[in-house]
């Protein structure tokens, strides 16, 4: 947090090598929780280097209040977020039209990232309505504290903390039962 605060107080005044840093610092972690998020690599990345270019543009003149972690987590998910609402407000598409429509969580550099044991969890995330999925990343990967995930939500604490707690007793259950077959 400290060092964090020394970066941006570095970029405030005008030192452009400390985005690089920043990058080099958060990039993984925040695709990992894209990824989670949307359930495709490509646009995980695409999100997070969107999250970056806004960050760079408007890098002289923020202000850091919180954890820089939690900011760009709070970016990535809601940018995540308007993502997944883009691919459902897509019009209909005539079927010969139609392209195929796949998620990359079975190509090797999926597999490579996150293992066999984080499969299975993406695929149970997966099966989390998007709301418990993302109190759940935004609280238990990126640290962030449920009453920053409700400010920045725009709901009360008490519905993220539901959220969280139906959200984590549906894992388990799938967790479960995948152990079981």
């Amino acid at each position: 947090m400290l060092e964090d605060r020394l970066l941006i107080w570095k970029l405030n005044r005008g030192n452009r090598q400390v985005l690089r840093h920043i990058y080099e610092k958060y990039k993984d972690r925040l695709v990992t929780l894209a990824a989670a998020l949307l359930n495709n690599k490509t646009d995980a990345e695409d999100v997070v280097h969107d999250v970056f270019v806004s960050f760079i543009n408007s890098a002289e003149k923020f202000r850091l209040t919180g954890s820089l972690n939690g900011y760009l987590a709070t970016c990535v998910a809601n940018n995540a977020r308007n993502k997944n609402k883009a691919k459902y407000q897509q019009k209909n598409v005539p079927l010969d039209q139609a392209q195929t429509i796949a998620s990359d969580s079975n190509s090797p550099d999926f597999q490579a990232i996150f293992g066999e044991q984080m499969c299975k969890l993406t695929w149970s995330l997966t099966e989390l309505p998007y709301e418990q999925r993302e109190v759940i990343m935004l609280h238990l990967y990126s640290r962030m504290k449920f009453k920053a995930i409700a400010k920045s939500q725009g709901v009360s604490i008490n519905t993220i903390q539901g959220r969280y707690r139906y959200g984590i007793t549906k894992l388990r259950t799938l967790l479960n039962s995948e152990v079981k077959k």
